[in-house]
C-alpha cells in the first residue's frame, strides 16, 4: 500500500469512527424523545381508560363498543384509539429495554424496533456530541475499523482496475 493510500485509508477509518461515535449520542437522544412521547401518550390512555371507567367499562369493553358502533366515525374513532393505545405500549416497551440494555448495546436496541416519527424526529434534531463514554469509544473504533476496511477494499478494487489496465495497455 503506497502513501496515498495509506492517508486516504487513515482518513476514511477516522471519518467511519467519527460516524460511528455518535450512536450513542443518538441512541440517548432518541431515549429522551421517547419519554416524551410517552408522557403525552399517557395523558390520551389515561384519559380514555377513566372515561371508560365512568361507564363502568374496561378498556377492551370501551373498544369493542367503538368497533360495534353502526356511526363509520365512532368506528374509525375505535381504530384510532387502539392505534393509540398499541403505541404507547410499545414505546413503553421500548422504553424499557433501551433503559436496561448496555451503553453499547442501546444503538442495536434502538435499531431493532425504532419508531419511525420518534426515530425521524430525532435525526432531524440530532446534535452530535463528543465520545468522552465507553460506548461512544467502542462505537468510535467500530466505525474507524469499517471506514478502514471500506477503504481498503476499495483501494484494492482501484489497483485491480489500474493494473488490467496496464496488463491490457501491454498485449498487443
Amino acid at each position: 500500500m503506497g502513501p496515498i493510500a495509506r492517508i486516504i485509508t487513515i482518513v476514511a477509518g477516522l471519518a467511519g469512527g467519527t460516524v460511528f461515535s455518535q450512536a450513542p449520542e443518538f441512541a440517548q437522544q432518541y431515549r429522551q424523545r421517547i419519554g416524551g412521547a410517552i408522557d403525552e401518550l399517557r395523558v390520551i390512555v389515561e384519559d380514555f381508560n377513566t372515561q371508560a371507567a365512568e361507564h363502568h367499562l374496561d378498556r377492551q369493553q370501551a373498544l369493542n363498543t367503538y368497533a360495534q358502533s353502526s356511526d363509520d366515525f365512532l368506528r374509525d374513532r375505535g381504530v384510532s384509539m387502539q392505534s393509540t393505545i398499541t403505541r404507547y405500549e410499545t414505546l413503553l416497551s421500548q422504553q424499557l429495554h433501551l433503559g436496561t440494555a448496555a451503553p453499547v448495546a442501546k444503538p442495536l436496541v434502538l435499531l431493532r424496533n425504532a419508531d419511525d416519527v420518534v426515530f425521524a424526529n430525532t435525526w432531524r434534531d440530532f446534535v452530535p456530541g463528543v465520545p468522552v463514554s465507553f460506548a461512544g469509544l467502542v462505537w468510535g473504533m467500530i466505525g474507524f475499523v469499517g471506514g478502514w476496511i471500506v477503504a481498503a477494499l476499495l483501494g484494492l478494487g482501484a489497483r485491480r482496475v489500474v493494473r488490467t489496465r496496464a496488463v491490457r495497455g501491454q498485449v498487443p
